[in-house]
């Protein structure tokens, strides 16, 4: 059974459709979702979270639709959710914010929540920090925090916007191998500009361009669009359709190679930018 399962979904704001007739399915396992800025990516997990409502199409959330108000209260007692600015009060410790949350999640027995409140801030790596107040805390602290209330009450679909913003090498190690215990046994979907973190725990990624999605698959699948596609030179070649300098000296390309290129191994970044265009080379790959 689809955890998420979506079909024309329709999102408007004016004129401009963020969100234009998507097709999405999901299951158990962790699903990358990769696309330039501009995509509509966070507009369609803002949908699936059940902040914002669609215009038009179908949609199913761990069974529910969530323009029904009932079902909307219980997708979210099953959902756990990190948007792009989690929006935690300042003035609170980072355990009286993520606490704050278990109320809401309707954690009621005390004792039971602030058990599960430690367990959280233990698993992102936040405990030393418990009593430090939000306003004190690092960018890639509150990012953390954010991630803890999402782990809440162990989801069974956990929707993350953006997740290693602000994280430092060490901390992305330790947010990948968290998200890869996710994955087993419950849905986890992953926004993010780093497709090193989708080639490192995602087992299926979904590109989106213009709010539709362009392609769906496994990530080999989605390697293979660049095979053959990408090759090294010692200049920048103008036909290429992306061209980057490497650590030697030498040219990456990404496009029609010319007869007699040296062609490399084709990666992640190569199949995205093959997807997406010349545009996505700018600022939507790291």
């Amino acid at each position: 059974m689809s955890t998420i399962d979506g079909h024309g979904l329709v999102k408007a704001f004016g004129r401009t459709r963020a969100v234009d007739g998507l097709d999405l399915t999901t299951s158990t396992g962790v699903t990358g979702l990769l696309g330039p800025n501009g995509a509509g990516k966070t507009t369609l997990l803002r949908m699936l979270a059940t902040v914002t409502s669609y215009d038009a199409g179908s949609l199913r959330v761990l069974g529910h639709d969530p323009q029904d108000a009932a079902a909307r209260l219980a997708i979210r007692r099953r959902l756990g959710y990190l948007p792009q600015e989690a929006g935690f009060h300042r003035g609170f410790t980072a355990f009286e914010a993520v606490d704050y949350i278990a109320v809401l999640k309707e954690h009621d027995e005390r004792r039971a929540r602030h058990a599960e409140v430690r367990r959280v801030l233990e698993l992102v790596g936040l405990s030393d920090v418990a009593t430090t107040k939000v306003g004190a805390l690092s960018g890639g602290m509150r990012r953390r925090l954010g991630l803890a209330q999402a782990l809440l009450g162990d989801p069974d679909l956990l929707i993350l916007d953006e997740p290693t913003v602000g994280l430092d090498p060490q901390q992305r190690i330790r947010f990948r191998d968290l998200v890869a215990e996710a994955g087993s046994g419950r849905t986890v979907l992953l926004s993010t500009h780093q497709t090193e973190d989708v080639a490192t725990v995602c087992s299926d990624v979904i590109v989106i361009d213009g709010g539709r999605r362009v392609f769906g698959g496994t990530i080999d699948e989605l390697v293979d669009l660049a095979r053959d596609r990408v090759w090294l030179d010692d200049r920048r070649d103008p036909r290429a359709l992306a061209a980057w300098r490497l650590g030697d000296g030498s040219y990456h390309h990404v496009g029609d190679p010319p007869d007699g290129a040296q062609l490399a191994p084709a990666g992640i970044e190569d199949a995205y930018l093959v997807l997406i265009g010349p545009t996505a080379a700018a600022s939507d790959v790291a």
